[in-house]
């Protein structure tokens, strides 16, 4: 029989653990790793609102991706055109990045299906008689280190042609150049971290589904069990 068993602990978990599978997956598709120098606007260019010179844009660079001003619509509002400057994963700007995405990738699956079986440990606490939660804990423990992984390899290729073309002939491995890190390599490192805290938290859901109280409920014939 089903026994649908929710705790404050283990709703957090589950919780915290599909916001970082979200908040992972949302970092590694964008093209804001890497804010470009600044260029200037030409003498030409006009805001659309005031009629004076437009400000000086910065481009963003991703693994994958990127995001650049089209100057057939810089009179134009809506002059930023967003994609991948990568047809195929070989076009991607470095060796460094490549390994990046192949690390990140790997840890971005292994949250997101931790993250989709997360939802139904609220009726299924085990597998093969071993607690879901532990399983899962970790599966998060490894994805982590993945992230860490492709995190640490990630300013390696800063030294690419893609790269200095954007930050400057100063960029290079572990030098920003001209280049600062934009939102999407922070809320990597804040995801990153937050996994291994998922991890450990784990161990917090599973002794709260298993716990007294619960065995107590589940032989009173309860279905429903709700703990705070």
């Amino acid at each position: 029989m089903c026994h649908v068993i929710v705790t404050c602990r283990s709703m957090l978990w589950t919780l915290l653990s599909i916001v970082v599978a979200f908040a992972e997956l949302i970092a590694f598709m964008s093209a804001d790793w890497l804010i470009g120098r600044a260029k200037p606007s030409g003498p030409e260019e006009a805001d659309a609102r005031t009629g004076g010179p437009q400000e000086p844009y910065r481009p963003t660079l991703g693994i994958y991706g990127r995001c650049t001003r089209i100057s057939h619509l810089q009179l134009s509002r809506r002059d930023t055109l967003c994609g991948p400057y990568a047809e195929n994963f070989s076009e991607i700007a470095s060796g460094f990045w490549q390994a990046t995405a192949i690390f990140l990738a790997m840890g971005i699956m292994i949250l997101c299906t931790v993250a989709f079986v997360s939802v139904f440990t609220m009726c299924v606490q085990s597998i093969m008689k071993k607690s879901i939660f532990n399983v899962c804990g970790l599966l998060q423990g490894i994805a982590g280190l993945f992230l860490i992984l492709g995190l640490i390899l990630y300013p390696a290729g800063w030294g690419c042609q893609k790269a200095i073309s954007y930050c400057g002939p100063y960029a290079s491995a572990y030098k920003l150049g001209d280049c600062s890190l934009g939102w999407a390599f922070y809320t990597a490192i804040g995801g990153t971290v937050l996994t291994f805290i998922c991890a450990v938290f784990s161990a917090q859901a599973e002794i709260a589904t298993s716990s007294d109280k619960v065995q107590e409920e589940i032989e009173e014939g309860k279905n429903l069990i709700c703990l705070l």
